[in-house]
């Protein structure tokens, strides 16, 4: 239950928001007319549209068109800017949107959660006897080795083996040899698909896992609250945790802690020239992707919705926060037991600009599932990982055990901020008059 300590603060928040937001209605108004307002909207509507159209041609077609759609959204914010100077408007512009990102500014700080509400609940966790850590050098562009993690790991207790050396290592079979051998917590520092394999152990036999930020995006650390700046912070945890118990996505069987992507994204980096030179493997290859001239021809099951032929699909090990356009910032919490689902669809420029308005009835569609199942017109298709790319059997079926892996974390860390909320009007005149609407209702 929501404590009412801060219900003073949100609701000032909440009347901010909505004297900015009629600030920003009022001044132009007031200062440029009626109708010099009307038409100063309808510019920015077209120029907006415009951009986002011409961006959308240049990446899905090729030669002389493709460079003339980036030279005119190059062009096209210019030109308003103009149109504004020289009506003497451009003021009047100005004080509107830094009125209208106040709104949003106070909007936000008064919807949004307490951090104790999010939080996921803690538990207490013993001090493991034998912990068992793998260490991956080449993570992060060499933080093993930086941060002396192997050394500050063992003085601590732990037994470290570090992926290194020009055999392929078997991570899986490695963490089952270490449980096999009295091992009481398995670790991992290195990348997250690295993770999931050990995790997925850790989980098999009911012992801790141990996160490590010592990869080059750390989104699973992120999530569990860790320091990602300095990944010598994580090995508190193994004097003075506690336990996190998170869910774990598995993919055809495979494990994830984060995400498996469909489509787009995963063609593009299933090409070995896009380690090389990322820019120009994208640019070459979004017009055939698509247009549907290349790939396959995707159905996502998401539980009982279905949604043919989107040109990307996310799953995640639970929802990411939706204040973005794909929703893809951070995930408050990883125990909800549920997968997150991200549909997109950008087959035609009417698409593109439902994508800007957050249309989710075109071109985009989010939801959660205890299930999500992706087909193709193919026997196997790529599929993205945890950032790895694999060829999967189609279809390939995604699914979430509630609380199947008991991460351990140190007991002082910086935590999940959580993430922007949902705007809400309804939500937020309740907040802000809550008190007045109460006094006219026993009137």
């Amino acid at each position: 239950m929501r404590s009412t300590d801060d219900e003073p603060a949100r609701r000032w928040w909440a009347r901010g928001a909505f004297a900015s937001a009629v600030g920003a209605g009022v001044v132009p108004v007031f200062f440029a007319g009626l109708w010099r307002t009307t038409a100063l909207l309808v510019v920015v509507l077209v120029g907006v549209v415009v951009i986002v159209a011409c961006l959308y041609w240049f990446l899905t077609r090729r030669g002389a068109l493709r460079w003339m759609a980036l030279g005119i959204a190059v062009l096209a914010p210019i030109v308003v800017v103009a149109l504004f100077v020289r009506a003497d408007l451009l003021w009047v512009v100005l004080a509107s949107y830094l009125l209208s990102a106040a709104a949003v500014v106070c909007a936000r700080v008064a919807l949004r959660s307490r951090q104790d509400e999010t939080a996921m609940p803690e538990y207490p966790a013993r001090r493991p006897e034998r912990p068992f850590v793998i260490m991956n050098p080449h993570s992060g562009g060499g933080k093993v080795a930086k941060y002396d993690l192997k050394r500050k790991a063992e003085e601590l207790g732990a037994e470290v083996v570090l992926l290194d050396g020009p055999a392929i290592v078997d991570v899986t079979e490695l963490a089952q040899h270490a449980v096999a051998h009295g091992a009481d917590l398995l670790g991992v520092a290195g990348g997250d698909g690295t993770q999931a394999l050990v995790a997925a152990v850790a989980a098999e036999h009911d012992v801790p896992f141990l996160v490590i930020s010592a990869g080059t995006r750390n989104h699973f650390a992120m999530d569990l609250g860790l320091d990602r700046t300095d990944p010598t912070l994580s090995l508190n945890a193994l004097r003075d945790g506690v336990e996190l118990h998170v869910d774990l996505g598995t993919i055809n069987g495979r494990p994830f802690v984060n995400n498996a992507s469909f489509g787009v994204y995963a063609e593009i980096v299933r090409d070995p020239a896009y380690r090389d030179d990322k820019a120009a493997t994208v640019l070459a290859q979004l017009p055939e992707l698509l247009s549907g001239h290349t790939g396959p021809r995707l159905v996502a099951h998401i539980d009982d919705v279905v949604v043919s032929e989107p040109h990307a699909v996310l799953v995640s090990n639970n929802a990411y926060g939706s204040s973005d356009l794909a929703g893809l910032n951070r995930r408050d919490r990883l125990d909800r037991g549920e997968l997150g689902a991200v549909t997109l669809s950008v087959a035609n420029t009417r698409q593109a600009v439902g994508l800007l308005r957050r249309n989710l009835s075109r071109g985009a569609t989010q939801a959660t599932a205890a299930e999500v199942i992706v087909d193709a017109d193919t026997p196997e298709i790529p599929v993205g990982v945890d950032g790895e790319s694999l060829m999967l059997p189609t279809p390939v079926r995604c699914t979430i055990h509630p609380r199947a892996l008991r991460v351990q974390v140190p007991r002082t860390r910086p935590g999940v901020r959580p993430s922007a909320p949902v705007f809400d009007w309804v939500r937020l005149w309740t907040l802000a008059f809550r008190d007045v609407n109460s006094e006219l209702e026993r009137r």
